[in-house]
């Protein structure tokens, strides 16, 4: 007989507002803990400097977290100019100075050139897989690493304040997007260096810091009420994925892998609801059941939930 996982079946997605000077990591162990769940993963790292949104997905929801990893995401962050950092925040040694202080009129002249799909190089200290392994444990041994660009979409970038040594800004981009490299490659083209010295994660996808809960708040809360206050349903990431209403008699045949087809009138007005074949969230009574891909009469089930 196998061993039962520790802690209860919690199914749902945390909105955490996750503190300065927590890993990502630790922040998902620390509410898997508070809500006493059995298994959780998160939509997107935060790096210990950052404060902000982290999307923490439990139980079923992680079957969703592809969904999530997809959304855009905003942050509000500073850069500090003058000096360039090993890690491109403020928690690097300083590598490299200049007495170079950027204007507002020069840093709003240089942005254009960072919107829209771009080539963006990593940080030598991020998680990029190099031969199997971090590249941040690698740079911690102390090796130079020839990180290649990868492509990255920022939809926009905004100059908020600019006084003295720092500037403020607030991005809105895609999946795999580095504040910190964003930073680094704008002072540079500024004719100075700079690094990320405050960085917050405001929104992802659907998920605002408006909304999110701090761990401080649930802290203070047994399992019971810390659901209650910060759990949302599983389908909370998948409102850009239309809704197909399942009949009861459907639930079973999705649920043990099989293919629907849908060849009665009233089977094609649902079809016609969805108006075009792809990927649909399959509902019974307003319950998450499945997603599914339709194609023409077809439905396949792709995810299922066991809720």
């Amino acid at each position: 007989m196998g061993r039962r996982k520790k802690g209860d079946k919690v199914d749902g997605w945390v909105n955490l507002d996750k503190p300065v000077g927590m890993t990502s990591t630790q922040a998902i162990g620390k509410i898997r803990r508070l809500l006493g769940a059995q298994k959780a993963g998160h939509a997107g790292t935060l790096d210990p400097l950052a404060s902000g949104v982290l999307p923490i997905a439990l139980g079923e929801a992680t079957k969703t977290i592809p969904y999530m990893q997809d959304a855009l995401k905003t942050y509000g962050f500073t850069v500090t100019w003058g000096e360039q950092r090993s890690t491109d925040d403020r928690e690097g040694e300083v590598i490299a100075s200049s007495d170079v202080r950027p204007a507002r009129v020069d840093i709003e002249a240089a942005l254009p050139a960072f919107i829209g799909d771009i080539e963006q190089v990593p940080p030598q200290f991020s998680a990029i897989k190099v031969d199997g392994q971090r590249a941040y444990d690698l740079a911690r041994d102390g090796e130079t690493l020839d990180l290649k660009a990868r492509p990255v979409f920022i939809e926009s970038l905004d100059l908020i304040d600019a006084e003295g040594d720092s500037a403020s800004f607030v991005m809105l981009c895609g999946k795999g997007t580095y504040v910190r490299s964003l930073a680094r490659d704008l002072a540079l083209k500024l004719g100075t260096f700079g690094y990320v010295s405050a960085l917050e994660r405001r929104a992802v996808g659907g998920f605002s810091i408006e909304n999110a809960i701090s761990l401080e708040k649930l802290e203070r809360m047994d399992h019971s009420a810390a659901r209650n206050e910060a759990l949302q349903p599983v389908q909370a990431v998948l409102d850009d994925i239309p809704a197909l209403s399942l009949k009861q008699d459907e639930i079973v045949s999705l649920k043990n892998g099989q293919a629907l087809t849908f060849i009665s009138r009233s089977d094609f007005q649902r079809l016609d609801d969805l108006e075009h074949d792809g990927e649909a969230l399959a509902v019974f009574q307003g319950k998450a059941i499945a997603i599914v891909a339709v194609e023409g009469p077809k439905v396949s089930p792709v995810r299922v939930f066991n809720l």
